[in-house]
């Protein structure tokens, strides 16, 4: 599940704290792996997970590929002009949240609640190449948080 896309409404209209925690509680199943990361259900996602894979990309290749003008979720579009200029944009977020995101991630998985979650912290294109590569394709289920 994509959480952006449980967020983000069209237009770039986010939902509600509890709205988004309601969409996320009835998209948990068996298996299931989560894209993003989102504080205000980071216990619903966190506890019910057994692996955590941390896509901690370097900021340049962060910054590349938000400005990048794919279409997202729910129809939205970062676009270039939004993503450099917009006090809302990506860009402005990455720069204020990747260093915060770097020191406080390794803070919340020491947590006890959090000690039994298998941690797979990636840090480039090549390290995600080769960890997929190494994964099973024999269908088994993961019930993983990815992608901060």
């Amino acid at each position: 599940m994509e959480l952006d896309s449980l967020y983000w409404e069209t237009g770039w209209q986010p939902v509600s704290r509890e709205v988004l925690r309601d969409r996320i509680s009835l998209a948990l199943g068996e298996g299931w792996v989560t894209d993003g990361n989102y504080s205000q259900a980071r216990d619903l996602i966190w506890e019910s997970a057994d692996t955590l894979i941390w896509l901690d990309m370097p900021l340049p290749v962060a910054l590349w590929r938000v400005v990048s003008g794919e279409v997202l979720w729910n129809s939205n579009r970062e676009t270039f002009r939004d993503a450099i200029f917009s006090r809302d944009g990506l860009v402005l977020y990455l720069l204020s949240s990747h260093r915060r995101h770097r020191q406080q991630y390794p803070r919340l998985l020491a947590l006890p609640e959090y000690a039994h979650l298998r941690v797979i912290r990636l840090r480039s294109a090549r390290g995600v190449a080769r960890w997929l590569e190494s994964v099973p394709s024999d269908g088994q289920a993961w019930r993983a948080g990815v992608g901060f």
